[in-house]
């Protein structure tokens, strides 16, 4: 049985594949593993790969969402951004790393913030 965290974080994947593909991106792979640490979602932006980190929490007691992309965190997300485009034969095709924050409420629904080009090139 998956953890309360790994519902969580799975939850929060569900509602930001959701909200970007409201937005017009094309989700193309969830939960990419690489040596280098888990991408959350590959998404497409028109000809631009789109890497995205979802960080989802309760209430803010621990920090905002986006409070917990630490530099480790962002530096580990490029290494492996990088290892997905020379794995499929993109290295060349423009890319970017976002973060979709999802703060769930009790009381209504997820609030969603969308952070592009969160982390940049290493």
């Amino acid at each position: 049985m998956p953890s309360a965290r790994s519902r969580l974080g799975a939850q929060g994947e569900r509602i930001a594949a959701a909200r970007l593909e409201s937005q017009g991106l094309t989700v193309e792979a969830r939960n990419y593993r690489t040596r280098f640490g888990e991408i959350d979602l590959v998404a497409r932006d028109g000809e631009e790969t789109v890497f995205v980190e979802v960080r989802t929490r309760r209430g803010e007691e621990h920090g905002t969402p986006e409070e917990s992309l630490t530099r480790r965190k962002q530096a580990r997300l490029a290494l492996a951004a990088q290892e997905y485009l020379q794995e499929r034969g993109g290295a060349e095709r423009p890319w970017r790393i976002d973060l979709v924050a999802v703060a769930l409420r009790p009381e209504g629904p997820a609030e969603i913030r969308r952070v592009t080009s969160a982390v940049e090139e290493p």
